[in-house]
């Protein structure tokens, strides 16, 4: 046997999976050992195949198109909401509330229950990932309203990095905002985002979290979009920030929802949208994009500083 050293071609196949917004990799792999999926006609149980173009995957009987150019979204996430694709207690979820046009997409990161604000949706598997890294290194920026007041001291120990219950929490960045009657407002940064990290550590400096909104996630800003409103990032602006490589001009297709062939043979669009059921129209919002290295970007015009979306253009649109 010839032994070489040149890697397969094509990608695994959970990460295409996960690339054409059928399912994380984690849960491609659980479909994949539960018999789920079949390329080229044959059923696989391990995700140690490597998968090209020329390959025909089937997802529970239904064929698997080519990936959408990467897209990513700003959603405001209202409180009581669950970010999960199935809730086991049955409770409503962020994808059961996401209007009827959008294709299937994926949560970067969670917001709990009680939480509210800047919530990020990706058609992309690789972007959702790569988003929730925490080599990324990204600030996420929280307002946070407390019970009462706390002292500098006690906000001092979030400052150097706490442990909590055997959970190292790295220097969180806090700043006292302002006392409102019987609570008071801070604005707390992080870069790792664990489960529960703000009100978990707040407690543990016997502070009570009644309201937690988080308004930016990296350069990636809440702004003005209203609760329960979706705002798409602009292809232009998502490739700048995330050095994203254009699409060649030839391969560029029109934007439209990712479609399923339903029993009966007819596509259904959008039947592969979010991870729940249906929900309301989104709502004009003025959310943007955050800031670059050479100053905010504004979804609107993509140019530093401005502060105006730039003139409409004759045309159609190739963002």
């Amino acid at each position: 046997m010839v032994m070489t050293d040149t890697p397969p071609d094509g990608d695994r196949i959970a990460k295409v999976l996960s690339r054409v917004g059928i399912a994380s990799r984690r849960d491609a792999e659980r479909m994949i050992a539960e018999g789920r999926v079949s390329v080229n006609g044959k059923t696989i149980t391990s995700p140690a195949l490597n998968i090209t173009d020329r390959d025909r995957i089937v997802v529970d009987g239904k064929p698997v198109g080519q990936p959408e150019p990467a897209r990513l979204w700003l959603y405001h996430k209202p409180a009581g909401l669950v970010t999960s694709a199935k809730d086991e207690k049955d409770r409503t979820t962020v994808f059961d509330n996401l209007p009827e046009d959008l294709p299937r997409v994926m949560s970067v990161g969670r917001l709990d229950i009680n939480s509210e604000g800047l919530l990020l949706l990706t058609n992309d598997g690789g972007i959702k990932r790569r988003l929730e890294l925490p080599s990324t290194g990204w600030l996420r920026r929280y307002r946070v309203r407390i019970n009462g007041s706390v002292s500098e001291a006690r906000l001092d120990e979030l400052r150097k990095g706490i442990t909590v219950d055997g959970i190292d929490y790295q220097p969180m960045i806090v700043t006292f905002d302002r006392q409102q009657g019987a609570n008071a407002w801070l604005t707390i940064s992080i870069r790792e985002g664990k489960n529960r990290e703000i009100r978990r550590a707040m407690e543990a400096v016997n502070t009570t979290v009644n309201r937690l909104i988080r308004v930016s996630y990296g350069p990636f800003q809440l702004g003005k979009l209203e609760a329960g409103a979706v705002e798409e990032v602009k292809a232009r602006v998502l490739r700048e920030q995330l050095g994203l490589e254009a699409p060649e001009p030839q391969k560029a297709r029109p934007r439209k929802p990712l479609t399923r062939v339903m029993k009966s043979g007819a596509p259904a669009a959008g039947a592969t949208r979010g991870e729940g059921g249906k929900g309301g129209p989104a709502k004009s919002s003025t959310a943007r994009s955050g800031p670059t290295k050479s100053g905010p970007v504004r979804s609107g015009t993509g140019k530093p500083g401005s502060a105006k979306p730039g003139p409409a253009k004759r045309g159609p649109r190739r963002d």
